[in-house]
C-alpha cells in the first residue's frame, strides 16, 4: 500500500488524517547541514583534509576499524568519510553512518556546549581570550604610557567580555523533556512574539496556529522537536537578514523549514521554521526526510540570534498554553495540548 493518498482520501469523515504522508525529496539546495556556509565551516573542512591524510598515514588500524563498523553502502557526502567527525556537516545526506556504540566521539554529545558550534567556540575563544592576553602583555611592557596601559587594559576587558558572551551563547544545558500525552513543546528558547491563527496551511491541510519565538543572543540557540514524529520534508530558502523581531523577517529572511508529522493517527502535520536574524547568519539542520525523532530531541541550531516558528493544526480540543510575552525554553515549556490524544 502507498505511503500517501490524496488530500481528500487521507482524511476520515471527521477530517482527521488517517494515513502517513509521502516523504518529500530533500531540497537540492541542502547539500550540507549549514546551507548559509561560513568561514569557520571552511576552516574546519580544511582541517578535516589534513586530519584524514594523517589518519591514513599514521593510524591505518583505526581507519580499518572505522570502516568495519561503518553502516551504509554509499557515501552521500562530497568528501571522504573515515570516521564520524567527517559526517558533521553531512548528516542530512543519506549514506554512511555509525551506531552510537561504535562512535568513539559520542562523548562530545555530553559536553555542555553545542556540538555544531564547537569550531566557532574554539576559534572565537582563541581570538578573544588570546587577544585579551596579548593586550595585557603589551600594556605591562616597560615604557608604555599611562594612556597606553589604559587602552590595553580596556581592550583586554572588552575582548574578555565578548569571549564570555560567545561561550555563553554556545551553551547546551541538559533538558528533562516532559512526556505527557498530547503535548506540544517549545522548539526554541526565547520570547513568544506572536500567536496567530491561519485559515489554511497547505502542508497541515487545514486551519493552523502559528507561534513565533524570538531568540536573543542571550538565549540557548539549539532547536528541538516539538513532538515525536517523522520528518516528511526539509526545505531551504535564501533571503535577507532583517531583525528577527520584525514580522516580515519570517517571509524575507533566510530560513529552513522542517515539515513533520506525528507518529500514530491522526498523523498531525507540524512545521518548524528556523529563521536567521540581523546578527544570526548561520542555520544548522541535521535532518532529512524519513528521520524519526522523539519529542525534545535536538534537530539543529541557529547561530547568534534569530527567530523560530512553530505551526500546528487548529482543531477541536487544542489548548494553546502560551501567549505573546512569555519566556519559554526548548524541550521544557509546553506550548499546547491536544486533549485526549497522544503525541
Amino acid at each position: 500500500m502507498s505511503d500517501s493518498l490524496s488530500t481528500t482520501s487521507n482524511k476520515s469523515a471527521t477530517g482527521e488524517r488517517i494515513v502517513p504522508r509521502e516523504l518529500e525529496p530533500l531540497d537540492p539546495q541542502l547539500t550540507w547541514t549549514q546551507p548559509g556556509s561560513g568561514i569557520i565551516v571552511h576552516l574546519e573542512l580544511f582541517w578535516g583534509k589534513i586530519r584524514r591524510v594523517w589518519l591514513k598515514t599514521f593510524r591505518r588500524g583505526y581507519v580499518r576499524r572505522m570502516t568495519e563498523t561503518r553502516q551504509g553502502q554509499t557515501n552521500g557526502a562530497p568528501i571522504e568519510i573515515l570516521d564520524p567527525r567527517d559526517l558533521k556537516y553531512y548528516r542530512n545526506q543519506p549514506g554512511y553512518w555509525w551506531k552510537k556504540e561504535d562512535d568513539p566521539f559520542q562523548w562530545r554529545e555530553k559536553i555542555p556546549f553545542a556540538r555544531w558550534g564547537l569550531a566557532e567556540l574554539f576559534v572565537f575563544s582563541l581570538i578573544c581570550f588570546g587577544g585579551a592576553g596579548v593586550c595585557c602583555w603589551l600594556a605591562g611592557m616597560e615604557g608604555v604610557s599611562a594612556v597606553g596601559r589604559w587602552v590595553g587594559h580596556l581592550s583586554a576587558t572588552t575582548l574578555t567580555v565578548i569571549g564570555i558572551l560567545i561561550v555563553w551563547f554556545f551553551r547546551d544545558p541538559p533538558r528533562k523533556v516532559p512526556q505527557e500525552e498530547g503535548i506540544v513543546i517549545a522548539p526554541a528558547d526565547g520570547k513568544v512574539v506572536e500567536v496567530v491563527e491561519l485559515e489554511h496551511h497547505e502542508f497541515i491541510g487545514g486551519p493552523a496556529v502559528q507561534i513565533g519565538i524570538f531568540l536573543s543572543i542571550f538565549n540557548v540557540h539549539i532547536n528541538r522537536m516539538p513532538a515525536s514524529g517523522r520528518v516528511i520534508g526539509v526545505g531551504y530558502t535564501p533571503g535577507k537578514y532583517l531583525n528577527a523581531l520584525r514580522p516580515e523577517s519570517a517571509r524575507e529572511n533566510e530560513r529552513v523549514e522542517i515539515r513533520m508529522e506525528q507518529r500514530g493517527e491522526p498523523h498531525r502535520g507540524m512545521v518548524v521554521r528556523q529563521i536567521t536574524g540581523a546578527i544570526a547568519r548561520r542555520i544548522v539542520c541535521d535532518l532529512k526526510p524519513g528521520d524519526v525523532l522523539e519529542i525534545g530531541e535536538k534537530l539543529g541550531m541557529i547561530k547568534l540570534g534569530s527567530r523560530t516558528e512553530l505551526l500546528m493544526p487548529q482543531e477541536e480540543g487544542l489548548q494553546i498554553l502560551t501567549k505573546p510575552g512569555d519566556k519559554i525554553k526548548a524541550g521544557l515549556s509546553i506550548l499546547a495540548r491536544y486533549t485526549g490524544e497522544q503525541t
